[in-house]
C-alpha cells in the first residue's frame, strides 16, 4: 500500500505541474516583412530572440513576406512593415517598426518579467 501512495503523489505532482504549464497562454504571432531587407532581417531576429527568451515552447511565429503573400497583408489590414500581429491570446495587438523596443513589445504582449530575468 505504501508504494501506491508514492505513485499517487508522483502522479498528483505531474498533474499540478501540467496545470501550471497550461496556465501560461499560447501565443500566435505573425510578423509581416518586405523581403530580406536589413530592416526586415533585424525585425525577424529581434522577434525570434524575444520569443526564445520569454515564450519558449508556447508560441508560434509566422514570418510573412508581403511580396510573396500580399493577400495575407490585406487580410490582416497591414499598412506598414515590419508589423508584428499578436493573434492569440486575445485581444489582437499590432506593433510597427524594427522591433527593437523590447520593453514596449513585452508590455503589449502582457508578458511580465521578474528581476531575475532582467539580470540575465
Amino acid at each position: 500500500m505504501g508504494g501506491r501512495r508514492s505513485k499517487s503523489k508522483a502522479t498528483s505532482r505531474k498533474s499540478e505541474e501540467s496545470v501550471v504549464d497550461n496556465a501560461k497562454p499560447f501565443y500566435l504571432l505573425r510578423l509581416f516583412v518586405t523581403g530580406l531587407t536589413p530592416r526586415s532581417l533585424e525585425a525577424i531576429e529581434n522577434v525570434r530572440n524575444l520569443c526564445e527568451q520569454h515564450l519558449k515552447g508556447r508560441h508560434r511565429l509566422e514570418v510573412i513576406d508581403i511580396y510573396q503573400l500580399p493577400k495575407a497583408a490585406g487580410e490582416d489590414q497591414i499598412v506598414a512593415v515590419p508589423t508584428l500581429v499578436k493573434k492569440l491570446p486575445l485581444p489582437l495587438r499590432r506593433f510597427v517598426g524594427d522591433m527593437t523596443n523590447k520593453d514596449k513589445i513585452l508590455a503589449g504582449l502582457d508578458i511580465r518579467i521578474d528581476e531575475k530575468q532582467i539580470e540575465e
